[in-house]
């Protein structure tokens, strides 16, 4: 027999009977096992049951004195099961005598352990741990007269009502016998049939895997900082109680004994379970099976060695190693194995029929088996197994070895690749079709042949399309009139289709009389002569009174009006309104349809443009109200908290002098609380307006910079290109958050862009973007000189760009003139040179050159 096989068969997991070859074991890179866990006994518990690691106990939970262990399961749904496993052949169902006993209990079951758990008794009883409530249970069994068998009885011997939570618990040698730790952090001594104290531990934030170890007398837990603590149990004894952990903590920091770890230990990863087994009373170790490592400390803290694992671990179970100075583990993972290591070596691996979540070693009456490893998953699979080579009858079928027709397989690949090809064909024929859209004000949008399409205020629409024999297609219409189709064509494999389009102008305004007078005024010019409006909107013509065209009223369903008037004698058209930011869409749609209207009448060279100025004072008036509103809400939100610290300092105090015994005078508290709560609800109530306020600041802002991104590129004549650069830089968010908000993000897309493509050098252009954390400013004053500095700079030649050069100056192209590569780089350095200058380059060059002729011409110049 190998070594392997005699260190296993020590342990009494493995067959004795058979012999492998230890080399075949593990098959490190598919990660799979070349032998399976051999089933010695299985069964599955319930149906819709959810088991986890406490869920799972052994022992001689009757006190038979047989030496031989039951195996104890609940579950979550309340089920108490304990069975006897007999050993059966494969294939055949476990005998129903197995099963000694099934009760359901009111409550979930989080734990059972088995011990001795009664005061004056040395029998085991069975400790169940629900949420609220510890129970201890004793099983008994009555010898039956028939063929059934034994009785077997569960009864109640005492229980405790938790006033906390629980968690998980553990049980030792210390004072107490059961000690319990709560979901915030409280650890919950029993002294058998009595309740001991309670201690709450420091700087607790999420409960964590609890262990007793008996030579130190020391509890073990992980903490949420992810490290490994140790209190002593003297420790725990003597601390000052607290009723609450805010009592604790203050306590702690005034008078009384701090509860102080005796040692800790940094992971820097969640364990998911510990132990601290006792094989020998000289030595002890402690084990934690973490994320991806596998840990064994000593019981002072220092590390014996450390396993890190390439599998994501389930559960574990350290036992005693017939070798000295080493110990033996099992551990489960999320692959369906279990392997043995002795210390960091893997000795053994099986496949199982499940991922386990609790491990456990059974004694059982077998003349081979002195031992089978009990494994429970999830979902309620029980199995006892060993680990052994038993050979298996399946046979390997014979390969058919005829010679392979190559003629036959090339005629059905090129058939399979037809296939192929008119499939795909016939998929990318496919268009969906939208069918139609309409709606009436802006909270009711409806369709079509859709099939069904509904939505809010600009919020979004969604819909459906009913097709037979299909599965349903969802459609979703994002606010730029942007529009998904979602078409499951396979099921399982989703197909989108994208189409954008603009939605009609009457779905938010409708038309209205012209107004003469108003507070801000747009003026777009044209190259060609003035058209009639009236047929430039032809879906505005219920209210329009001038016959002539020249006027047209927009009033929109939020309550603006905006008016277009067309100039009799010249090619300019003037958008005016009382609101700033709803002028943009007028003037969006007012473009729009003139390069529609003119496309149309076959003008080839039309062209709007903006002549100036940018109007930079109207649209910082925008972004200083919603800079104003953002700090009203940062001031309502300090405001808020001091409130609210102020009211449970109250409240604390209050409860305080109802516990006193002896009654005291409130002295005002409670008159002083109530103001408290009016305070508070009042700023909750002007912080939730603040907010409804910033919500549509910032939606005007986003309107008057769409407007001040359309004036810029009909000023400057920006491309498609620099025109979406713009719109990233003054537009980056979508939404306005306290984390992040709009002022700092465009000040600091901005600044970036005045850094390098339009810097004023290529000297002055930084290598590298800004690292800094963005916060939000004290004032818009950086934001409104970095904004006009980008104006400036534009209107001076800059150009927009993501390449390194991208501050060479654009050509200034004169009227009637066509200028090379180098007259455009000459006429940018001319620009800049005083008239006296310009003489002398005009001596300098030959007369007759008409690029220089024609550009000098046309330029001031001093002789």
């Amino acid at each position: 027999m190998s070594p392997i096989n005699s260190f296993l068969c020590e342990r009494g997991i493995v067959n004795k009977t058979k012999s492998y070859n230890p080399s075949c074991v593990w098959d490190t890179e598919s990660g799979m096992s070349l032998f399976k866990a051999r089933d010695w006994w299985a069964s599955v518990l319930g149906e819709g049951e959810e088991f986890d690691q406490g869920c799972l106990c052994v022992g001689d939970l009757d006190n038979s004195g047989s030496g031989y262990d039951k195996i104890v399961v609940g579950s979550y749904m309340g089920m108490l099961r304990v069975f006897s496993p007999q050993p059966v052949k494969p294939g055949e169902p476990s005998p129903a005598d197995s099963q000694l006993l099934e009760v359901q209990l009111r409550d979930p079951v989080i734990q059972v352990e088995v011990g001795k758990f009664v005061s004056c008794s040395d029998l085991l009883h069975l400790a169940v741990l629900h949420p609220r409530k510890l129970s201890v249970y004793s099983v008994s069994g009555t010898a039956g007269n028939v063929e059934h068998g034994a009785q077997y009885q569960l009864k109640l011997i005492y229980e405790h009502n938790l006033q906390r939570t629980a968690f998980n618990m553990t049980y030792g040698t210390f004072g107490g016998s059961l000690c319990i730790q709560s979901m915030d952090g409280m650890l919950m001594f029993f002294e058998q049939e009595s309740y001991s104290f309670g201690r709450f531990l420091p700087g607790f934030l999420l409960p964590g895997p609890l262990c007793y170890c008996c030579r130190t007398d020391t509890f073990l837990t992980v903490s949420s900082a992810r490290q490994l603590e140790s209190y002593r149990y003297e420790t725990l004894a003597v601390a000052t109680e607290a009723e609450t952990r805010q009592d604790a903590d203050q306590l702690s920091k005034s008078a009384g004994k701090r509860l102080m770890a005796d040692w800790t230990l940094v992971l820097g990863e969640q364990a998911l379970d510990l132990c601290a087994p006792s094989f020998s009373p000289t030595s002890s170790s402690i084990f934690v099976c973490g994320e991806r490592n596998l840990y064994c400390l000593k019981d002072n803290g220092q590390i014996r060695f450390m396993k890190k694992l390439e599998y994501n671990p389930s559960c574990f179970l350290p036992y005693a190693s017939v070798s000295e100075d080493t110990t033996n583990i099992l551990l489960g993972n999320h692959n369906n194995m279990l392997l043995v290591y002795q210390d960091v070596t893997l000795k053994w691996a099986a496949q199982l029929s499940c991922s386990p979540v609790a491990i456990r070693c059974l004694l059982v009456p077998h003349r081979d088996l002195r031992g089978v490893v009990v494994t429970l998953s999830s979902e309620g699979h029980l199995q006892c197994s060993y680990m052994g080579t038993d050979p298996s009858f399946f046979s390997t079928p014979k390969v058919d070895s005829r010679e392979q027709d190559y003629a036959q397989m090339d005629t059905e690949m090129k058939s399979l690749q037809r296939v192929i090809r008119e499939a795909t064909r016939s998929q990318a024929g496919r268009t969906p079709t939208l069918g139609r859209v309409w709606g009436g004000p802006l909270g009711g949008v409806w369709g079509g042949p859709l099939g069904g399409v509904w939505g809010g205020p600009w919020g979004g629409v969604w819909g459906g399309l009913p097709r037979p024999n299909h599965p349903p297609t969802h459609i979703y219409i994002q606010r730029p009139a942007l529009c998904l189709i979602l078409e499951p064509s396979v099921p399982g494999i989703p197909r989108v289709a994208q189409c954008q389009f603009c939605l009609p102008l009457r779905l938010v305004c409708r038309p209205s009389s012209p107004s003469k007078n108003a507070k801000y005024k747009i003026t777009v010019d044209t190259n060609n002569p003035p058209v009639n409006l009236c047929e430039v909107f032809p879906d505005f013509l219920e209210q329009s009174e001038d016959k002539e065209g020249n006027a047209l009223g927009f009033h929109f369903l939020s309550g603006a009006h905006v008016t277009v008037l067309a100039s009799k004698t010249s090619q300019r058209y003037r958008i005016q309104s009382e609101s700033f930011e709803d002028i943009w869409l007028v003037v969006k749609e007012l473009v729009q349809r003139f390069d529609h209207h003119f496309a149309r009448l076959g003008v080839k060279d039309f062209q709007n443009s903006f002549a100036g100025p940018i109007p930079l004072a109207e649209y910082f008036e925008t972004v200083d109200h919603h800079f104003e509103l953002r700090v009203n809400a940062e001031k309502y939100q300090d405001l808020l908290s001091e409130r609210a610290i102020q009211f449970r300092a109250i409240q604390r105090r209050l409860l305080t002098r109802f516990k006193d015994k002896t009654p005291a005078p409130l002295q005002n508290l409670d008159t002083l609380m109530e103001g408290t709560y009016r305070q508070v609800i009042a700023l909750a109530d002007a912080a939730e307006e603040n907010r409804a306020c910033l919500d549509q600041a910032f939606a005007r802002l986003r309107s008057a910079t769409h407007l001040l991104i359309l004036l810029v590129t009909l000023w400057q004549g920006l491309s498609t290109d620099q025109k979406a650069i713009l719109e990233a830089t003054l537009l980056p968010l979508l939404q306005d958050t306290p984390q992040l908000g709009w002022e700092e993000s465009v000040d600091a897309a901005v600044s970036h862009l005045l850094r390098t493509c339009l810097s004023r050098s290529p000297k002055d252009q930084a290598l590298s973007l800004s690292t800094a954390q963005l916060s939000m400013p004290k004032d818009t004053a950086r934001l409104k000189k970095h904004i006009t500095l980008l104006c400036d700079r534009l209107g001076k030649g800059g150009r927009l760009s993501l390449a390194s050069e991208a501050n060479a100056p654009t050509p200034v192209m004169m009227p009637g003139h066509a200028l090379t590569e180098t007259g455009a780089v000459l006429s940018t350095r001319l620009v800049n040179m005083e008239p006296v200058e310009r003489g002398n380059i005009h001596h300098r060059f030959h007369p007759k050159d008409p690029q220089i002729h024609a550009f000098l011409g046309a330029l001031p110049v001093q002789v």
